[in-house]
């Protein structure tokens, strides 16, 4: 490798990594290239893939970047399509694999003076609006899990400059394969007392996952299974 080479080390999820055969790619690139150059690498090697380039998001180094981003050396640069999810001691902020166990979460979080805890539980559904797959017999989700923790930790922090008065907060998502009617996600405010903002804190948390936290779902139903893509694109900073 020339002293004008740099390795990168590429990253695919959800369908991306479908399309492209692996999660992962080793790549060497000129010192000075950009996001939007390593797109245009990324296509000619996997041509599936050039469409979806059009509208993923790119993170680097777990932080959102966009095309004009330049890329040092040994950079770890994610690609995936948009999420479908300062902390206090007492937070719980993390992907797990094993069943969420709400209770356990409000044990965790309450404190002495806690007198409110409003939870959100998301849960995976059995029948869904969808034209293409009415009928889901499971769900399997994936994150991206360094960044997904970090993202949560941003939420947390954006919870307590808007509700100061929050105690203690809980964003957990789980991964992996999910029966119909088995939650897969928590979002959790605790407070001393209702009137605290614990009921907007939890339903800011919950939609503030959906934009930034790099999780994603595959639908599988008895017709077949499809990646879930949401809508939102961050900003670089975001």
């Amino acid at each position: 490798m020339s002293d004008t080479d740099v390795n990168l080390k590429l990253l695919f999820f959800a369908h991306l990594k479908d399309l492209a055969g692996s999660s992962h790619l080793p790549l060497k690139v000129q010192r000075g290239t950009t996001i939007a150059q390593v797109k245009e690498l990324v296509i000619k090697q996997f041509p599936a893939l050039e469409q979806p380039m059009h509208t993923v998001i790119t993170a680097v180094d777990q932080e959102f970047a966009n095309d004009e981003t330049i890329l040092n050396a040994d950079a770890e640069v994610a690609f995936f399509p948009p999420v479908s999810g300062g902390s206090g001691s007492r937070d719980i902020l993390k992907v797990i694999t094993e069943p969420l166990d709400v209770n356990h979460v409000v044990a965790e979080l309450a404190v002495p003076t806690t007198g409110a805890v409003c939870i959100f539980t998301g849960v995976v559904r059995g029948e869904t609006q969808r034209e293409h797959m009415p009928y889901t017999t499971s769900l399997e989700y994936e994150a991206y899990v360094p960044m997904a923790e970090r993202k949560m930790a941003q939420i947390a922090e954006e919870i307590r400059q808007r509700w100061p008065m929050i105690e203690s907060i809980a964003i957990v998502q789980r991964v992996g394969t999910l029966a119909p009617q088995t939650p897969s996600v928590v979002i959790a405010c605790a407070a001393a007392h209702r009137e605290t903002g614990v009921f907007e804190a939890a339903r800011y948390g919950i939609d503030r996952l959906k934009e930034i936290v790099p999780v994603w779902k595959k639908e599988i139903g008895p017709d077949g299974e499809v990646w879930v893509e949401g809508t939102y694109h961050p900003d670089a900073g975001d």
